[in-house]
C-alpha cells in the first residue's frame, strides 16, 4: 500500500485487504451464529458504497440466503414542500421475514435512520443492521447497530468500494485523507560496479537529500554496540540472516532521525518483496511514498572488467575472482528481479543506462528525479 491521489486529494494507506478480509468473515460468522436454524435471512445492501462489502460478506456467510441491493432515493409529493424518500430496488415481499442491512460505513446515521424506517414499515419479522466501519465521534442517532465490524475516528477514507468523487472504490485496501507528500524518496539500486555509491554522493549533494546505505546503518550499529546492532551481531556471529524486522527497524531509525528530509536515497534495501512492502507501509503511515526505484543497468561484461581492475587497488578479494564476480551478479539478478516487478507494478521503475561518463549517468537520473 502506497500513497494515493485521487482528483486533487492524498490518501495514505489505513487499513488492509487483510485485515478487512478478518473483520468481514467475523463479522458473517457473528451474524450466522446469532440466526435461528434454518433461518433464511435476506441481506439488502446499500448502494453505492457497500457492493465489495456486501459481495465478500455473502461469500463468507455459510448457510442460505436471499440478497438484493437498494439505493435511497427521494421525489417530489403531492405538495410543493414535500419531499417523499422511498427505496429503489427492493421487490421482495418483506413480510415476516428476517431482513439484515449490509452498510460500508456509518457515520451521522442520517440516510441510514431513512432507511431503517422504510424498512420497519414492511412488517418485518426482524431488522438487522451490520455496518463494516462506524463513526461513534459523529453518530448522532439512536438507532440499534447490531454488527459493528471496526470502529474509525471521524476521517475521510476511501478504498473497498468508499469514492472520493467517483473515484477509489475498486482498491481493495482503506486509504485515509492525508496531506500531499513532502519528500521525495528513491531506492537506488545497481549491481556490483554500477557506480551505485558515487552516484549517491552526488544526488544526496544536488537535491538535499538523506543517503542511507543498508551496509553503513549496520556498521554503525555494530560498532556502537546498539540494541538493535547487538541483535544483528548475534545472528551474524551464528551464522544465520539477519531477520528483517532487525533490518528495517534499523533504516526506521534512520529515517526518524532526519524528519526534516527533503527526501531519501535507500541504497541496498529493499532486497526483498517483504522489505518493500514494509518499507512502503512505514512511510505511508508518515504520509510520504517511495517516489521511484532507480536501477543503473549496465552490461555483465563491462561490470567484471570494472570489478577486476578496482580489485588491484581495493584490497577487497571479491573483486579479484572472476567467479566470484558472476555469482554475485546471479544474487543480485534473482533478488532485484522480484523489486522490478514490484515497482512496475506501481509505475516506479526507471532503468538508466549506466555506462558512459559519471557526469552523463547523473544527469540521465536527474531528469527522471526531476520528474517525480
Amino acid at each position: 500500500m502506497s500513497i494515493l491521489k485521487l482528483h486533487d486529494l492524498y490518501f495514505k494507506p489505513f487499513i488492509s485487504r487483510a485485515e478487512i478480509n478478518a473483520i468481514v468473515k467475523h463479522l458473517a460468522q457473528q451474524v450466522k451464529a446469532d440466526l435461528p436454524k434454518d433461518e433464511i435471512p435476506i441481506f439488502v445492501g446499500i448502494l453505492n458504497g457497500c457492493f465489495l462489502f456486501a459481495a465478500d460478506f455473502i461469500r463468507e456467510f455459510d448457510g442460505d440466503c436471499e440478497v438484493s441491493f437498494v439505493k435511497l432515493a427521494s421525489y417530489e409529493g403531492t405538495s410543493s414542500t414535500e419531499n417523499v424518500k422511498e427505496l429503489v430496488g427492493i421487490n421482495e415481499d418483506l413480510t415476516n421475514r428476517t431482513v439484515i442491512i449490509l452498510e460500508d460505513i456509518i457515520d451521522t446515521g442520517n440516510t441510514l435512520q431513512e432507511i431503517y424506517n422504510i424498512f420497519r414499515n414492511q412488517n418485518v419479522k426482524q431488522l438487522k443492521i451490520v455496518s463494516l466501519f462506524f463513526k461513534p465521534d459523529v453518530f448522532r442517532k439512536e438507532l440499534p447497530i447490531d454488527y459493528i465490524g471496526k470502529s474509525i475516528e471521524d476521517k475521510f477514507i476511501v478504498g473497498y468500494g468508499l469514492d472520493y468523487n467517483g473515484l477509489g472504490r475498486n482498491y481493495p485496501e482503506i486509504y485515509q485523507l492525508s496531506i500531499a507528500p513532502k519528500m521525495k524518496n528513491i531506492v537506488l539500486f545497481g549491481p556490483p560496479g554500477a557506480g551505485k555509491g558515487t552516484q549517491a554522493n552526488f544526488l544526496k549533494e544536488m537535491y538535499q537529500l538523506v543517503h542511507i546505505s543498508t551496509g553503513d546503518v549496520f556498521r554503525f550499529n555494530i560498532k556502537n554496540q546498539t540494541e538493535l546492532g547487538l541483535l544483528a551481531k548475534k545472528y551474524m556471529d551464528e551464522g544465520d540472516l539477519v531477520p528483517d524486522e532487525v533490518t528495517i527497524n534499523m533504516l526506521k531509525a534512520e529515517v526518524e532521525k532526519n524528519p526534516d528530509a527533503n527526501g531519501f536515497i535507500f541504497d541496498g534495501f529493499p532486497r526483498t518483496q517483504s522489505q518493500a512492502d514494509a518499507l512502503d507501509t512505514f512511510l505511508g503511515d508518515k504520509g510520504e511514498q517511495i517516489n521511484a526505484m532507480i536501477a543503473l543497468e549496465v552490461p555483465e561484461d563491462v561490470l567484471v572488467t570494472r570489478l577486476l581492475e578496482r580489485g588491484k587497488t581495493s584490497g577487497r578479494t571479491d573483486d579479484t575472482d572472476e567467479a566470484k564476480i558472476r555469482n554475485r551478479f546471479n544474487e543480485y539478478n534473482t533478488k532485484t528481479a522480484i523489486l522490478k516487478d514490484y515497482f512496475e507494478a506501481q509505475n516506479k521503475y526507471y532503468g538508466i543506462n549506466g555506462v558512459g561518463s559519471i557526469e552523463d549517468i547523473t544527469k540521465r537520473i536527474s531528469e527522471v528525479f526531476d520528474t517525480l
